[in-house]
């Protein structure tokens, strides 16, 4: 299993602007692809600028091709939110909460009580058909790159919590796998404590701090 730096990455994938797109429906997939159509227009002009072709033709020509990965991209990724949206009001909304970052970047946030017993890295056989779902959404395209993080709350050593929390992000990857997701698009690791979403001062903060947060971007 691959590793990576996560804070670093988080903050590249938040580059760029945010398209957030928290309820579902034909509008918001239509903005995104909108968006991912816009994109790639603006990075298809770029290229053709930068390649050092100022003819009127050919950079327009640029510019309809990258409209064209861009819309692509973003209508897939629209399909994605849509079933995972499904697959997530199947069970309790706070089990598995879903938000587009991005025309091309989703994150799924799984409740590690929905999904992990206290103090285990082992899935609770009532999830994994869940996960099930999920996979048959994203074993079949090789252009979705997916990053999965483990977070916990801060009882408990520091050192105890990273080992946890890369632990779990590994289970959930491993199940995926064994899916059908191919390992290559996959990349796992943890934060343990590190990155809280609420306060550990109370058990209603430390529920949500208690996650595993899948990444998908499409490429």
């Amino acid at each position: 299993m691959k590793r990576l730096v996560v804070i670093p990455l988080i903050a590249a994938l938040g580059l760029a602007g945010c398209a957030s797109t928290n309820e579902p429906g034909a509008e918001g997939q239509s903005n995104n692809t909108a968006a991912g159509a816009i994109l790639g227009g603006i990075i298809g002009g770029i290229i053709a600028n930068n390649t050092g072709d100022q003819s009127t033709g050919k950079s327009a020509a640029g510019i309809l091709a990258g409209a064209a990965i861009g819309g692509a991209i973003g209508n897939s990724m629209d399909e994605k939110e849509r079933k995972i949206r499904e697959i997530a009001a199947e069970r309790d909304a706070k089990a598995l909460e879903v938000q587009r970052l991005r025309e091309d970047l989703l994150r799924v946030s799984v409740s590690s009580e929905a999904s992990f017993a206290f103090n285990s890295s082992t899935l609770k056989p009532e999830f994994k058909p869940t996960l099930n779902k999920v996979a048959s959404v994203l074993r079949d395209d090789p252009k979705v790159l997916i990053t999965i993080i483990g977070f916990t709350d801060s009882i408990g050593s520091e050192t105890y919590n990273l080992a946890l929390s890369k632990r779990r992000a590994t289970a959930t990857a491993n199940y995926l796998i064994s899916q059908g997701v191919p390992t290559r698009q996959i990349v796992t690791d943890g934060v343990g404590e590190a990155e809280p979403r609420a306060s550990n001062a109370t058990a209603e903060g430390r529920a949500q701090n208690r996650r595993v947060e899948i990444y998908l971007r499409q490429t």
